[in-house]
């Protein structure tokens, strides 16, 4: 096994990057690639950059120039279920482009010379992050960001859920976009703005992918403060946990 392991900011995997074992730097596209071995795993480990054109570069350079045989996305995203709460974890089953649409050519949101609206995520890969998720929530994944952090962001007990994200080259910071959404696609949980564009890089590879996704708004017109919070304080810490938690089952596995 070969791990891709990227995220959208450096702020949200910087801490990923520490972890790895005498880490080989490789500058590509305008990126920055480190490669090296986690508890026994290769990996290679990057931030792509914000969108989802960003994303499709960085995932295609991880495929083709590292060979890569499985990728993990994980960052931020905003709420768009009432269910969810700040610091509750997604893991995407599904995948949808909510800015994707070539009508009257095709309907909407479906991918050009495709049937395909959704792209579902690999079942293993995403079981092996519920699993994992799971586990740190029953160890008291509050604890794992501090004290002040938990007590900012009023954090009791995170959850984690399992269902649809939709992606987009927009920062949903206003109610009136989040109920369009809504509106549109009611079985999506949360919106990002990268994991259906790694989706379908990695559909097109044949590569087996999770998306994981840590809610840090509810997408609307509060997003800009919560998100830039959010993401200092607790998105890179989560996201190490996770990465780590992730990456002792594979050892275990293998």
């Amino acid at each position: 096994m070969t791990l891709g392991i990227l995220a959208a900011m450096e702020q949200e995997i910087s801490l990923v990057c520490e972890m790895i074992e005498n880490p080989v730097r490789t500058e590509l596209g305008g990126r920055t690639f480190f490669r090296g071995m986690l508890n026994g795993i290769d990996c290679v480990v990057c931030f792509s950059k914000w969108g989802k054109v960003a994303a499709a570069i960085t995932s295609t350079l991880m495929i083709e120039h590292f060979h890569i045989t499985d990728l993990i996305f994980i960052g931020t995203a905003g709420a768009l279920s009432d269910e969810l709460n700040v610091g509750d974890i997604v893991v995407a089953k599904r995948l949808v482009q909510h800015d994707l649409d070539a009508r009257p050519i095709i309907q909407r949101f479906q991918i050009p010379l495709t049937d395909h609206i959704y792209i579902k995520s690999d079942p293993k890969l995403s079981s092996l992050a519920i699993n994992s998720i799971n586990r740190l929530i029953a160890k008291g994944f509050s604890e794992v960001i501090g004290k002040e952090a938990a007590k900012e962001f009023s954090f009791i007990q995170p959850r984690m859920f399992q269902g649809d994200v939709a992606s987009g080259d927009q920062f949903i910071s206003s109610d009136e976009k989040r109920q369009e959404l809504i509106g549109l696609l009611p079985e999506v949980l949360c919106v990002e703005m990268e994991g259906a564009a790694v989706a379908q890089v990695c559909k097109e590879f044949h590569l087996p992918f999770a998306v994981i996704r840590i809610i840090s708004d509810r997408a609307d017109h509060d997003a800009r403060v919560d998100f830039n919070r959010f993401t200092e304080a607790v998105a890179n810490i989560y996201s190490q946990a996770i990465i780590r938690e992730m990456i002792e089952e594979l050892t275990v596995d293998n």
